[in-house]
């Protein structure tokens, strides 16, 4: 739980009220390669901390998989839509590897934010960060060719390329897997 208070702190300080408090309502989860948070169609109903491990983020098109984002340690993962709506998710998260994560329900959050605001603030900045990564992935793959998401993703997260299989890769990247491999051999 230090890995999550020292990333915490990142964001916005808290005072050892809010602090314990928090430490109280969030629970330590391992679990396997292969498993999921949420799947489509089901409510997100928890706010999770990623302390080790990876996972990604996908959408189902017509009977493929479309890998969204993925997530490494020290992310803050949900299905935000679904989490802050509590309507049912349109995404899968999927763990890449065996995980170790912190886990807070909605309702125990809501509570928390009733009885220290700057739990809600602090809620509030990752949400807004979040935002900023979703806008900025957009961006991305509007506005630039393949080549260039490729060589924007091996310079701002090469760690993907170690921990993620290229078949996700390429579907993250938008491209087929010969595309992406024509890609890669120009680097």
């Amino acid at each position: 739980m230090k890995l999550l208070f020292d990333h915490i702190t990142q964001y916005y300080p808290l005072s050892t009220a809010a602090r314990e408090a928090l430490a109280e309502n969030f629970e330590e989860q391992v679990l396997g390669k292969g498993k999921f948070l949420i799947t489509e169609g089901r409510v997100c109903k928890h706010l999770y901390f990623l302390q080790q491990g990876a996972l990604r983020g996908y959408i189902t098109v017509d009977g493929k998989e479309q890998t969204n984002w993925f997530g490494f340690e020290e992310h803050f993962i949900t299905s935000f839509h679904s989490f802050i709506t509590q309507q049912p998710s349109v995404e899968n998260i999927q763990l890449l590897e065996g995980c170790v994560l912190w886990s807070i329900s909605k309702a125990q959050l809501t509570r928390l934010f009733d009885a220290h605001h700057e739990i809600e603030r602090l809620v509030r900045i990752i949400y807004e960060r979040y935002y900023i990564r979703l806008e900025e992935r957009y961006v991305n793959a509007q506005l630039r060719t393949a080549t260039e998401r490729y060589a924007h993703l091996l310079a701002e997260a090469p760690h993907i390329l170690e921990r993620v299989p290229l078949g996700q890769i390429s579907s993250y990247l938008g491209v087929s897997a010969e595309t992406l491999s024509r890609i890669r051999s120009r680097f």
